[in-house]
């Protein structure tokens, strides 16, 4: 145990000697999310709730692309050979706020995110959130690679379903509706055989290349991985939106989420329509 913490603390420490100042990376992750629907008390044809719950299914899987140097990333949804359409995909995942593009630069330790919502291109710029990874001694195969377990919490917010179904118009616990927070633990699978600070979307910190990550409802695991591509790809941050930082987009997203909810609700009879 103190030789792997050793030679961790020994990697985090020292400067990336192995990789020249050219290297690239690209890792294809696919990525699983678990919704919980519950179809039981519906009155509809069982074959008609498998289906339903199918399509659900596959709205929920998707892989993505992350190419990465030695200071800097770009990840990228794959949307080549994705079955069915993608405006199908966005109303039955439940992913359809997460956003385009992520860029990461490691050295200034910031990000910035393509967003669209409703129609409207945002770029969101802000500090990357620096997780509090415990190292755990206890590793794994991923591909050829030896992987190795670290985890963390966070506080993330959720999409409350509830808030269309019905509400107060008291501004303060409309507030409190739209999102639910919540701690989860963050499970990373990491190799130090590629000692590269990076990672699928917001995630980086490790002392090596994280291809597998767990949280309370999804799984990312590495299903390609190429090094010194010979075709590289430019890194560079999206620059098509309107600049904002986060707590900035999440109070349009809080003004276009309302807007949405009292158009529903008018048209349901001040919020006795139908469950979503």
């Amino acid at each position: 145990m103190i030789r792997f913490l050793f030679l961790v603390v020994a990697l985090m420490l020292s400067p990336i000697r192995s990789y020249s100042q050219d290297f690239q990376g690209e890792v294809t992750y696919f990525s699983r999310t678990a919704v919980d629907l519950d179809l039981s008390d519906r009155e509809m044809p069982e074959e008609r709730k498998k289906q339903i719950m199918q399509r659900v299914k596959e709205a929920n899987e998707r892989s993505y692309v992350l190419t990465f140097d030695r200071n800097a990333s770009i990840y990228k949804e794959e949307t080549t050979n994705r079955p069915g359409n993608t405006r199908g995909r966005t109303r039955l995942g439940i992913r359809g706020n997460s956003g385009g593009d992520y860029y990461k630069n490691i050295l200034a330790e910031n990000y910035t995110q393509q967003k669209d919502l409703m129609g409207k291109a945002f770029i969101v710029e802000d500090t990357l959130e620096k997780l509090d990874w415990k190292l755990v001694n206890e590793t794994k195969k991923i591909g050829n690679y030896t992987v190795s377990k670290a985890i963390a919490t966070k506080i993330v917010k959720r999409p409350n379903r509830r808030f269309f179904r019905r509400g107060s118009d008291n501004e303060a616990e409309t507030e409190q509706s739209l999102f639910t927070e919540k701690e989860i633990e963050v499970e990373a699978w990491y190799t130090l055989e590629i000692p590269i600070n990076q990672g699928p979307g917001e995630y980086w910190g490790l002392p090596g290349l994280i291809l597998e990550i767990n949280d309370d409802t999804t799984n990312l695991q590495c299903i390609k991985l190429v090094l010194n591509p010979k075709e590289k790809k430019e890194i560079v941050a999206p620059d098509k939106g309107k600049k904002m930082s986060k707590d900035q987009y999440e109070k349009i997203y809080q003004k276009k989420m309302e807007e949405m909810r009292q158009n529903f609700r008018g048209r349901n009879g001040n919020g006795g329509g139908r469950r979503l």
